[in-house]
């Protein structure tokens, strides 16, 4: 295992290695002339910008539908809630395609803002409500009785609980709007990846994409080490005898009219007004846009691909997930954390890295179904490695060691024991990574074989040739698809809080 795991490691940083490669053959002088010039510092300026209006925004959104949904008198909590997480079956792109599809003219920093925040705020509400469900109310209890208003109690006990729920959140959006390229090229809004996909096409592996690559995943970096900072070493768990008590229900009275029109227009806007475009667009297209000869190679390619990638990841994240629960150690650890950073970075850098790569010491695997596979793998494998991670800890090795002792040996004791018990967090990872594959876009569009068209990919060609009525069947196939991710999100935020 301890082998397996340091190899899937030691290949997870090649996207890394890249990157510092190509700086250094670059040359110092070359580098700096590139990195500072004008181009780059607008680039890092609407990105910056877009990352701080936007993950602000998704912050209080997720936080107050959270706290509605989870501490409140709101009437239909359940199906709120439910809600809420869906527009995570959206994909940004499709978003973005329907915001445009009604008004032409978007573009630029404020609309960048305005979708992904409708796309991206539930990645705060989800751990948010998961939070708040479980938090004990003792302590605001507590607070309450020193004198302290329910405002006081909430900015004073409450939201201070939510760090981990809200730094974790806010890391998620600012490394998706790092990533993101379909949704902001189609509204013509720069920025790095973006401006890598233009260098990209116009010049390959030209020293000004990779320059632009080095500060983008500079960035990536930057942000994991804020939010490991930021997390503090507050103590937010239980501790003592008894019985946790229900948290308290505040009953919301006249501001239940206010409330549920707030939770309205925000559903509506993330979630009901893409699915009413997608499925305008299908009518008005009728069915001459249902081409099946590419509709169907599209579909069977884009579930090969999810299939596939979904294997290997998980088979890939096994060796990782078991050292990490079984043996754990600063060894352990780093191999884990250099997976992570890798996963990190935006899927044109994965991309890039695996071209140049791929060109330069494997050219027969260069725009194959490997390279492409293996990518999608080092993108999406903490997707199946926490749910490993979890799915091991509730398979005490005490089983596995009784099984030894009855004369099994420790391959079988694994197959027999270990494996069946883990067998639904494999299931899930695994269905995750599949959903996130479906939902690729940039990695696919550089590193795929000629010839070879995903749901993602015909939809980005049909949608960036105007032609919305034809792209709408795979947007609408590919929320489709998203719907279950969700139901899984959903179902794994109620299981950690015994819901």
């Amino acid at each position: 295992m301890t082998i397996i795991a340091t190899l899937v490691a030691l290949i997870s940083l090649m996207p890394l290695g890249y990157v510092a490669y190509m700086t250094v053959a670059t040359g110092w002088d070359t580098a700096v002339a590139l990195i500072f010039r004008p181009r780059v510092m607008e680039l890092l300026s609407n990105t910056f910008w877009l990352v701080v209006c936007t993950v602000p925004a998704c912050l209080v959104l997720g936080v107050a539908a959270a706290w509605l949904v989870e501490r409140t008198g709101l009437r239909g909590r359940r199906l709120w809630g439910a809600l809420l997480a869906a527009p995570l079956a959206v994909p940004a792109f499709v978003n973005s395609y329907a915001w445009v599809s009604a008004i032409p003219s978007m573009a630029g920093l404020s609309s960048g803002v305005l979708i992904a925040t409708l796309s991206y705020f539930p990645l705060v509400y989800i751990p948010a409500a998961a939070t708040l469900a479980r938090l004990d109310p003792a302590i605001e209890q507590s607070a309450a009785s020193l004198g302290l208003g329910p405002w006081a109690v909430f900015f004073r006990v409450v939201l201070p609980q939510l760090r981990i729920a809200l730094t974790g959140g806010g890391l998620l959006v600012s490394l998706h709007l790092l990533a993101e390229y379909g949704a902001f090229a189609m509204i013509r809004f720069d920025t790095f990846t973006t401006a890598i996909m233009e260098q990209f096409r116009s010049t390959f592996n030209g020293q000004a994409g990779n320059m632009l690559a080095s500060v983008l995943v500079l960035g990536c970096l930057l942000l994991l080490l804020a939010e490991v900072r930021s997390r503090g070493n507050a103590r937010y768990a239980r501790i003592g005898s008894g019985v946790q008590s229900s948290p308290s229900i505040l009953p919301l009275r006249w501001y239940q009219l206010p409330s549920q029109l707030f939770l309205l227009a925000l559903t509506a806007l993330a979630l009901f007004f893409p699915l009413w475009f997608v499925i305008r667009w299908m009518v008005v297209g009728g069915p001459a846009i249902w081409n099946l000869s590419e509709y169907l190679p599209a579909l069977t390619q884009t579930l090969g691909y999810g299939l596939a990638g979904a294997a290997v990841t998980t088979a890939a994240a096994f060796p990782l997930a078991f050292l990490a629960v079984r043996k754990p150690s600063w060894f352990s650890k780093t191999l884990e954390l250099a997976n992570y950073v890798t996963s990190s970075m935006p899927g044109i850098v994965v991309g890039l890295a695996f071209v140049t790569v791929a060109i330069r010491l494997t050219p027969a695997l260069y725009q194959t179904n490997t390279v492409l596979v293996i990518a999608y793998a080092l993108l999406f494998m903490p997707r199946a490695l926490v749910n490993l991670r979890a799915g091991l800890a509730q398979a005490p090795k005490q089983l596995d060691e009784a099984a030894q002792a009855l004369g099994v040996s420790p391959f079988r004791a694994f197959l027999r024991v270990t494996l069946p018990l883990s067998a639904p967090a494999v299931a899930s990872g695994a269905a995750l990574v599949f959903l996130a594959i479906t939902n690729e876009l940039t990695a696919t569009l550089l590193l795929s074989p000629n010839g070879t068209n995903t749901l993602a990919t015909y939809f980005w060609s049909y949608s960036t040739s105007i032609d919305y009525a034809s792209a709408a069947p795979y947007a609408f196939t590919l929320i489709l698809l998203s719907a279950p991710m969700t139901y899984l999100l959903l179902q794994q935020s109620k299981k950690a809080v015994g819901q």
